[in-house]
């Protein structure tokens, strides 16, 4: 007997061995979260003509970008994938036609061998033209593919020289593909031109632009920049409003993309349930030149009729992101009614833009949209609430309100007669 139940004991805990050693070599992936896709960066590096001068720490602009490169490929982090391209690095003829082509990637966007990189930046030589419309085109190209976060860093001391091909409306057209890729720009020359073309070409895609005279301001940024493109962030997802709720896409909780063109109304829709509450913001950035006195609405309306309308305008000067937000809460159902059913929200997005006749308005300018459906508060503070937000309940308090001042008001006006003429 107890040599039985040694071995049932023995067989037991073999049993449970083999089990704990079966789970430990199943595959992991069940309950971990996927891996996140590398993020890509791709270095645009203007190697024209005017790249000889020498103006940067007593050496030319050419030696300190390479020098700045050399640092920032050692500190690129592991998860980074980097390449390299160049403009104006191989023509250094007259032919225009020939020259606005001279683009082409110096090194894959993959993962980085470092002391290949520096060998091919190390044959770069200031050669021809400007062509910064079709290296933004290229570069775009080249991060095509995944859904991991994308970056463009372009370094460059002059205008694009090869129009009509407006870089800033190439900008525009890559911002407009919805593949969520940010154009960082970075100047050698203090020239207001220039400048103001650079930045035409981050803002496009919400980047920044940075003027650099120093060889470490250079590495130091694009380090910055680099880093930034592996920090985790929530990647947007494109979407297309339509012209009607009807035709609406349906929307759950995130972030959203989308362009609309200067004075259009997009509509989106998004249903909540009893006891939750839809909160809902949208900014449309001035991507452009603009005329001032521009605004934009954000409105809810629901299938039983109630209306919530919020707004924002820019005034007589310039606001470069002009945002609004609004919440609806929808009560919990009585105790006693059925399965809940949800409510479709539909909000529309309507923009009072208008541009300049040398402005393109297309693409449309860039639109964010962010939804969330949350438990909806015991006592909402917000009027839409009570239903006050489709504007009668609301129009008789007023009335009300106005009968009850003005009965006051002409009280005490005869009263003070009275007494006047007492007196």
């Amino acid at each position: 007997m107890i040599i039985r139940r040694r071995l049932t004991v023995g067989v037991g805990i073999l049993l449970a061995t083999l089990t704990a050693g079966f789970g430990s070599v199943l595959p992991a992936s069940a309950d971990e979260t996927p891996t996140k896709a590398s993020p890509k960066v791709e270095l645009v590096l203007d190697v024209s003509g005017s790249m000889r001068t020498r103006d940067i720490d007593g050496q030319s602009r050419m030696s300190a970008a390479k020098q700045a490169f050399n640092e920032v490929l050692d500190a690129v982090p592991e998860q980074v994938q980097l390449g390299i391209r160049t403009l104006g690095a191989d023509y250094p003829g007259d032919d225009r036609k020939v020259g606005c082509k001279d683009t082409k990637q110096l090194y894959p966007v993959g993962p980085l061998d470092r002391t290949e990189a520096k060998t091919a930046v190390a044959t770069l030589a200031p050669t021809g033209w400007t062509p910064i419309g079709p290296a933004l085109l290229g570069a775009a190209d080249d991060l095509e593919g995944g859904d991991s976060t994308r970056r463009i860093v372009l370094i460059s001391d002059g205008e694009d020289t090869c129009g009509p091909l407006d870089p800033c409306e190439v900008a525009r057209d890559i911002a407009a593909r919805g593949i969520h890729l940010v154009i960082d720009t970075l100047g050698l020359v203090p020239n207001a031109k220039i400048r103001q073309q650079l930045t035409c070409i981050a803002e496009a895609t919400g980047g920044t632009y940075t003027a650099v005279q120093h060889t470490d301001e250079l590495s130091g940024r694009v380090k910055q920049l680099v880093d930034r493109a592996a920090e985790p962030v929530v990647t947007p997802v494109a979407t297309k409003g339509a012209d009607s709720c009807t035709d609406a896409p349906e929307l759950k909780p995130g972030l959203y993309t989308d362009r609309e063109k200067f004075g259009e109304h997009r509509w989106y829709k998004v249903d909540v349930l009893p006891g939750q509450e839809l909160r809902a913001s949208v900014s449309v950035f001035a991507d452009r030149a603009v005329n001032n006195d521009y605004g934009m609405l954000l409105r809810a309306v629901t299938t039983h009729g109630r209306e919530i309308v919020r707004g924002s305008e820019s005034g007589t000067g310039r606001t470069d992101a002009i945002s609004s937000g609004l919440r609806y809460p929808k009560p919990e159902l009585d105790d006693n009614d059925s399965k809940p059913a949800a409510e479709t929200v539909c909000l529309q997005v309507s923009n009072a833009f208008s541009a300049p006749a040398s402005v393109k308005t297309a693409p449309g300018m860039p639109l964010e949209l962010t939804v969330d459906v949350v438990d909806a508060p015991d006592e909402a503070a917000d009027v839409a609430a009570f239903g006050l937000g489709h504007g009668w309940w609301l129009l008789g308090l007023l009335t009300l309100t106005g009968l009850i001042v003005g009965l006051l008001f002409g009280w005490i006006s005869r009263w003070r007669v009275a007494v006047w003429r007492t007196n």
